[in-house]
């Protein structure tokens, strides 16, 4: 057989390997398609300290929205930073395996590397992280997992309504917990609901425990997973937001969109951020 003949036959049995493995999948159900946007602006500031990533897996996906926050720079590079340490250890290790150990292990070493670029405290950053994996049973939709460090909001559109999930690392946050379980006074509680200051984050040295919750959230056809930075949250109405991915229209039409209108408001503007997550058909 001529060299050109054997290449011919390499390439075939190559396509047809290929169409093998992707008929598996289909039939186990273990694939599904997942439509992605991602937007940002600057808004009135000189430095953008908002930036993600999103990387595909063997077994799934993983999103990570990160917000930072310091002096000059150091906002923009820590963030930069979280979000290349997740997407660098989701494509080394086996993270849909352990979820809670890969979120621990990510944001623990992401926390030692901002130290490492800033030992006067200049750069820190806020970050929450999803993940989704392909449901090993047939005709089920991916299974969310997700993390949360700082005030960086994790929602999922369900039939119309967008519902948040997690509760985010401020002040204000911690006071109502803290009312519950009985730690603190009424009085006390009441004094610090007004407080919206940020209490855990990525470049300190006593960083403390991430928000994770170890059972998924079993996603549906058409749920939009939601990661936005405050900018997102605080620029527009939850209802505004709301009706946004609502609209017919690609995930990165509307990602596009929820910017544009946090663009054409005519005060003070943050950063804004926003990913955005579509489950489609299983294929």
């Amino acid at each position: 057989m001529s060299v050109p003949c054997l290449a011919i036959v390499v390439f075939s049995g190559l396509l047809l390997l290929s169409a093998l493995i992707r008929l598996v999948q289909a039939v186990a159900g273990r694939e599904s398609r997942c439509d992605i946007g991602c937007s940002k602006t600057i808004g009135s500031r000189e430095i953008q300290e908002d930036f993600y990533q999103v990387v595909r897996g063997r077994e799934g996906l993983l999103a990570v929205l990160a917000d930072g926050m310091g002096k000059e720079l150091g906002g923009k590079i820590a963030a930069r930073k979280v979000t290349e340490v997740f997407a660098e250890l989701f494509q080394e290790y086996n993270a849909l395996d352990h979820p809670f150990y890969f979120f621990q292990k990510a944001f623990q070493t992401a926390n030692r590397e901002v130290l490492k670029l800033f030992e006067d405290g200049r750069g820190s950053a806020v970050a929450s992280v999803v993940m989704l994996r392909e449901s090993p049973i047939r005709g089920e939709y991916p299974q969310m997992y997700y993390a949360i460090v700082g005030n960086v909001r994790v929602a999922v559109l369900r039939n119309g309504e967008l519902i948040p999930v997690g509760s985010g690392h401020t002040i204000n946050v911690l006071a109502q917990d803290k009312y519950y379980s009985g730690d603190i006074t009424r009085e006390d509680a009441l004094a610090l609901l007004n407080v919206n200051r940020i209490y855990n984050y990525m470049g300190r040295d006593n960083f403390k425990d991430i928000e994770f919750y170890d059972t998924p959230v079993q996603l549906k056809k058409d749920d939009v997973v939601v990661l936005m930075s405050d900018g997102i949250y605080e620029g527009m109405e939850w209802k505004e937001l709301e009706e946004y991915l609502n609209r017919p229209a690609r995930s990165q039409q509307l990602a596009f969109d929820v910017i544009e209108h946090i663009n054409r408001k005519t005060e003070d503007k943050d950063n804004a951020g926003i990913v955005l997550l579509r489950v489609g058909e299983l294929l």
